[in-house]
């Protein structure tokens, strides 16, 4: 992907932007996860280590076929998915009770 900016502040903007829409889609994906704890039986299914390896894999993918670095990518999903699985562990134990 090729971006052109004619000064800093354009690209301070440009990032304003994408993080606007980045964190939307966060916000979006973490109802989702929210809605999968209804779903799963226990932690185990929340933790589900293989199903985080086929994400990372998959995004991995994307990340080449985007043009986004595959490293940093997989990073960040990384961090997310923690973080989405901490959450999800406490959802799934509040819908145990």
């Amino acid at each position: 992907m090729v971006v052109n900016c004619d000064s800093l502040e354009q690209v301070r903007e440009k990032i304003d932007g994408l993080d606007r829409q980045i964190v939307g889609l966060i916000a979006e994906r973490g109802a989702y996860v929210s809605q999968a704890a209804r779903f799963k039986k226990d932690s185990d299914a929340v933790r589900a280590p293989q199903r985080v390896e086929q994400v990372i894999g998959k995004v991995r993918t994307l990340a080449d076929e985007l043009g986004a670095n595959p490293d940093v990518t997989e990073s960040v999903y990384r961090a997310m998915i923690a973080a989405f699985i901490e959450q999800e562990l406490a959802e799934h134990k509040t819908l145990a009770k």
